[in-house]
């Protein structure tokens, strides 16, 4: 069988030379334009062009006490080594996350004839991101507002200011963001966060889609969705003028939606995506009528646990500096996840009269999900709250779908999606200012209703958008793709490993 793939692919490779030839060629002269706009405007040849001033010597922009918090928390001055390698650590932490912690989740989940194609999409998610994050994703996420004035800009979208990172500099601190680490340093750390979400939202179309149609997918998925709702919640308003602060923000910035990590950003986003993914694309061959049994409860198993090891580097690095802060949220996402893991399994307990080993990891799956927007504003008894309730919404939620016969594959609309609402409604009611002084506020339960309802409508917000935006996108690409995005029924029915892939996850 391998002989036989091999033969096939090299004789397609000769069939189709030309072709190939011109596409290199057409990347090189794409490549080759991004370095001559690079040598002329950004980091090559022409550094000292750039708003920083190229250091005398390495130390320059070297702090030479720690400082934590980052000293004014809006303009950073110079590099912390300590921090640098506390938000490196916490990068390193949430790589693993996408093509192991959700691949493996993923994987185990799936029938077994699927279970190579799930793990191998989460793992080209990483890499196709990582690309689409240097050319342009960082840049319309966390770039200049696109129509910015000297007053502002309407927060809705960035522009290319650092496309292909131009002007991201690796030897001194950005303006408003990494304000005591390197510029790129921050950049490699907020790519995981965009790498993640488009491979959460695979739960909701998994076993039915063709691989071509899935990679390019991918793309538009992360740049219309992804970095536009990021731009809302998390951009600072690069090169605003100082005294104009947040009014160059994102526009929910403005509002003072508060979400810490990512509740509405990466899980009502990737949530709502797989509902909508799961109601256009239909249900699996045989939905309904034969049991669709996790292969490999050890493999999701392990998968749920490298996710759980994953965000202790999510949520505090969030932080975005090793301090104060990095700890409240660290443990604020291991007892909330402990608390909604614990208690999923005694509901299914009730529900069935047994223990379920899926049940334990998709509760904690849940917890870390609800508490990522509200780890680093509240207290921990608020997360033992936050646990309690996303364990009960998710549980029922979970059963709502499945009565409503939506295939949702791996229920990332009960889990991600509505999840993140409940973490997003509960951090503005639990939120403290005191916990953190630098960006947070009071929520309704101390003394501040504005923040529950300010955080209500970044989580609608987030959720009709990443819904609306991912139906048309597979509209228009089902509309275009020959025979359609969904795979024969014949290929679903032989698996999508070997019908996509032309391997298999475990020999006979």
């Amino acid at each position: 069988m391998a002989g036989a793939i091999a033969g096939l692919s090299l004789l397609s490779i000769r069939k189709h030379k030309w072709h190939l030839a011109f596409a290199l060629t057409g990347l090189v002269v794409v490549l080759s334009g991004f370095v001559a706009v690079q040598y002329a405007f950004g980091q090559i040849g022409a550094i000292e062009e750039t708003d920083l001033p190229l250091p005398a010597n390495v130390s320059e922009f070297h702090c030479s006490e720690p400082t934590t918090p980052p000293g004014g928390a809006w303009y950073g001055t110079c590099i912390d080594p300590g921090d640098t390698t506390f938000m490196y650590a916490a990068a390193a932490f949430v790589m693993i996350m996408t093509p192991g912690g959700v691949g493996f989740l993923y994987g185990g989940l799936t029938r077994r004839k699927n279970a190579l194609t799930v793990i191998l999409q989460n793992f080209c998610v990483y890499a196709i991101v990582s690309i689409q994050w240097v050319f342009w994703g960082y840049s319309i996420m966390f770039g200049p507002d696109a129509m910015s004035t000297t007053e502002g800009g309407p927060g809705f979208i960035g522009n290319l200011e650092y496309a292909g990172l131009n002007n991201v500099r690796h030897d001194a601190p950005a303006d408003v963001y990494a304000t005591s680490i390197p510029h790129i340093a921050w950049v490699m750390f907020q790519l995981m966060f965009a790498a993640i979400t488009p491979a959460l939202a695979i739960a909701g179309y998994a076993d039915r889609v063709k691989m071509s149609a899935f990679l390019i997918h991918i793309v538009l998925w992360s740049t219309f969705i992804y970095d536009f709702v990021g731009h809302w919640n998390w951009s600072l308003g690069t090169n605003c003028p100082a005294e104009v602060n947040f009014n160059c923000a994102g526009w929910l910035g403005k509002l003072g939606a508060l979400d810490f990590a990512g509740g509405t950003v990466i899980h009502i986003t990737s949530g709502f995506a797989g509902l909508a993914s799961a109601m256009f694309l239909g249900r699996r061959l045989g939905y309904g009528k034969a049991p669709f049994e996790p292969h490999s409860i050890p493999l999701a198993m392990l998968g749920a646990i490298l996710l759980w090891y994953g965000w202790f580097g999510f949520n505090p690095g969030s932080a975005g500096f090793a301090g104060f802060l990095e700890t409240e949220a660290f443990q604020n996402t291991n007892v909330a996840t402990a608390v909604a893991a614990l208690w999923w399994m005694f509901l299914s307990w009730a529900h069935t009269g047994r223990t379920s080993a899926v049940g334990a990891a998709s509760g904690a799956v849940a917890g870390l999900v609800a508490i990522t927007p509200a780890s680093g504003f509240v207290g921990v008894m608020a997360s033992v709250i936050i646990g309690f309730a996303v364990g009960t919404s998710a549980f029922y939620a979970l059963i709502i779908k499945n009565r409503g016969r939506i295939d949702d594959a791996l229920d990332t609309w009960p889990v991600h999606g509505m999840g993140g609402v409940v973490g997003a409604l509960l951090t503005g009611v639990f939120a403290e200012k005191r916990i953190n002084p630098l960006w947070g506020d009071d929520g309704l339960f101390f003394g501040n209703p504005a923040q529950l309802m300010e955080n209500a409508v970044g989580a609608g917000a987030g959720a009709a958008w990443a819904f609306g935006i991912t139906l048309l996108i597979w509209k228009i690409q089902d509309a275009i793709w020959p025979g359609g995005v969904r795979v024969t029924p014949r290929e679903e029915e032989i698996g999508l490993d070997i019908s996509q892939v032309g391997e298999k996850a475990y020999s006979e």
